[in-house]
Parts: C-alpha cells; sequence; structure tokens
C-alpha cells in the first residue's frame, strides 16, 4: 500500500498545477480527428491548468487511420492570428508544432523576430513536426532548411522523435548512445536545449534523452503495448510550454510533461481503428478522487 501511494504521491506532485495559470500560444496544425495538433495540444494546456490560445497553420482531414488531406491557411491570415493574440492576450511561452512548407516557417519567423519592434521575448518549444503517426508527410522537404535558420535557434528547447532527428542530422539512430550523438548534433543547430524522444526505438523500454545546460538527462518508461499513441508528440511538447508558462524551470516542465504523456498514453479512450487518442484528461480523475 505504501509503495503504491508513494508512486501515485510522486505522479500527482509532478502533475500539480502551480498557482500562474500560465499562457501558451499554440502555433500548429489542425487534426480533425481531435487527438493531435491544435485540438490535442488545447487539451493538454487546459487539463495541466493553462490557458491555450492559437495560431493555425493548416487544416488537415484525418482520422486515427491516417491524414487523407492538409488545407492551407494563407500565410498573411497565420501572421494576424498571432499578432491578435499577442497584443492582447499575450502569452507566458510559444509552442510551435505542424508548419507544413517554408513559406509558413518565414511568415512566424517575421512576425515573432523579424522587426525589433514586434520581437515577441516568449519561450518557445518547438515541436520539430515532420511525419504523421502513420508515417504521412507533414513538412515539405525544402521547408527543413528554414526550420533549421530560422526557428530551431530561437527555441528553447527542441522535442524531436527519432525519425525527424534522423531527418536533422543525417545520422542513423539504433541505440541510446546513437541518441546521446544526434542530440549532441542537434544542439549544435542553435536550441537552447534538445530532447531527444525515443519511443520509436526498439526494446521494453522507452528512453528520451534531455540535454539541458550541459546535462544529459535520460528518462525511461516501461514500453506500453498500445496503438493509441496518436498526438504523443504534440502532447508532450504543449505539456512542456505549459509548464514553462506556469515558471517551471525546463528540466522540470519535461519531468512533469514526461509523467503526463505516460499517463494519458495508459488512460488511451481506446478510439479508432487505427493509431488513437490519448486519454488528455487523466487528471481530471486524479482530482476528482476516482
Amino acid at each position: 500500500m505504501r509503495r503504491w501511494w508513494g508512486r501515485w504521491w510522486k505522479r500527482f506532485v509532478r502533475c500539480s498545477v502551480p498557482e500562474t495559470i500560465g499562457r501558451v500560444l499554440i502555433i500548429a496544425g489542425s487534426d480533425s480527428g481531435g487527438g493531435a495538433g491544435i485540438q490535442g495540444d488545447i487539451k493538454t494546456v487546459t487539463c495541466l491548468g493553462g490557458y491555450a490560445s492559437t495560431a493555425i497553420t493548416a487544416l488537415t482531414a484525418q482520422n486515427t487511420m491516417g491524414v487523407f488531406g492538409i488545407h492551407e491557411v494563407p500565410d498573411a491570415f497565420i501572421a494576424q492570428q498571432i499578432e491578435l493574440v499577442l497584443s492582447d492576450i499575450g502569452a507566458d511561452c510559444i509552442k510551435i508544432g505542424m508548419l507544413h512548407k517554408t513559406s509558413v516557417i518565414e511568415t512566424i519567423y517575421n512576425t515573432l523576430y523579424r522587426v525589433p519592434s514586434t520581437e515577441y521575448r516568449v519561450p518557445l518549444v518547438l515541436d520539430t513536426v515532420m511525419f504523421a503517426k502513420g508515417g504521412a508527410p507533414l513538412l515539405q522537404p525544402d521547408a527543413v532548411d528554414a526550420l533549421k535558420k530560422l526557428l530551431i535557434p530561437r527555441a528553447l528547447v527542441i522535442t524531436p522523435n527519432i525519425p525527424e532527428a534522423e531527418h536533422l542530422t543525417g545520422l542513423k539512430i539504433a541505440t541510446v548512445d546513437d541518441m546521446k550523438n544526434a542530440a549532441q548534433q542537434l544542439l549544435s543547430l542553435g536550441a537552447n536545449a534538445v530532447l531527444l524522444k525515443g519511443g520509436h526505438a526498439t526494446g521494453d523500454v522507452v528512453t528520451d534523452i534531455l540535454l539541458c545546460d550541459g546535462e544529459a538527462v535520460l528518462l525511461t518508461s516501461p514500453r506500453i503495448d498500445t496503438p493509441h499513441t496518436h498526438g504523443t508528440g504534440c502532447t508532450y511538447a504543449s505539456a512542456i510550454a505549459t509548464g514553462i508558462a506556469q515558471g517551471l524551470a525546463l528540466k522540470e516542465a519535461v519531468l512533469r510533461a514526461h509523467d503526463y504523456v505516460m499517463e494519458a498514453i495508459r488512460n488511451a479512450p481506446g478510439l479508432g481503428h487505427g493509431h488513437g487518442p490519448l486519454g488528455h484528461n487523466h487528471l481530471l480523475s486524479v482530482r476528482r478522487g476516482e
């Protein structure tokens, strides 16, 4: 009984909500299935006690079986969304997800950083979204250089998974040592920190690596045998952004986000016939005492 209580209490403390609400501006694509993208991000920020505002970069037609269509949002309208939110509501952290193409990346960069009078000095969590869970490409090949040049150097932390890290570095990643080497190379692109997620590796244990302040932090967890992991990367990055917005240090924000994601996977509702969504609202049951 005592061991169970200790594990639960540790998890609850990490997932408890600080007094600061934390405003998170999410710049990402819409997922019609509701598990990832803007929809998954809003659920995550809200369940962790933050306030989510959005700038939608693209509309996707998708469900748990895959992505079947992408409808682009005009660049000027993306910029307008960002400017209106920041000039009124403001943000304590910005989370960026699906960007789709070079002009979108340039638009976000120009809106946030190009003109000194409008530079928003807000921490940036950059999820380097390149592929959907089913493998569909979500970032055009020629946009990778723009991502490296314009946004990665501005990021407090970038959160690639293994396929994305391989694409960004040109390295083959098969082991934890490979992950460490790739994370070091990613750090050289200019980001303040790197969280390399190991869910695509094989084995019974999943290892994520955080390179931050000269320290390599390994976050390990038993692999959960489930197909319901759609939106894991979006959720992870948004949970980190919420922690940063609420005043947590980066390492603390990552640890809390890691625990939140693991419980969301364990509590997945089992929807759909493919890669189903996570149980984003699992904390609500904890707070109700269920």
